[in-house]
């Protein structure tokens, strides 16, 4: 990811990933529900995101429209690798073990992972 994305502009993803589009003021209604933040603000982080690439704008209506160009599953991926590397020393080990190891998970959670794991074991098999 050339352009990774702020915090503030994942948050701006999350939201177009899930819409597929919207405008600013879709976004900013969303964002709101969350955190006290200004129209004004997510204007600019949008124009930014164009500007990075993060989305494109069809300005054909009077409202413009933003869509998402940033893959979701390789934003997840690549933002995953940077964390994992950054904070485990690449180790996908010590980061599964982090995370199951906190006792959240239900045991509905559990049974998930496992069948998960046998599918992975299966398929290397």
């Amino acid at each position: 990811m050339e352009n990774k994305p702020t915090e503030s502009e994942l948050e701006i993803l999350q939201i177009l990933w899930q819409r597929k589009e919207a405008t600013v003021r879709e976004v900013h209604e969303v964002l709101q529900e969350r955190k006290n933040v200004g129209y004004t603000t997510t204007l600019k982080l949008m124009q930014i995101m164009l500007e990075k690439g993060l989305v494109k704008r069809n300005d054909e209506s009077r409202s413009h429209i933003y869509i998402p160009v940033l893959n979701q599953e390789k934003a997840q991926k690549d933002l995953l690798s940077r964390f994992v590397e950054g904070v485990f020393g690449g180790s996908r080990m010590d980061l599964l073990m982090k995370v199951l190891g906190d006792q959240t998970s239900s045991p509905q959670e559990i049974e998930q992972i496992r069948e998960f794991l046998n599918k992975i074991e299966k398929t290397k098999s």
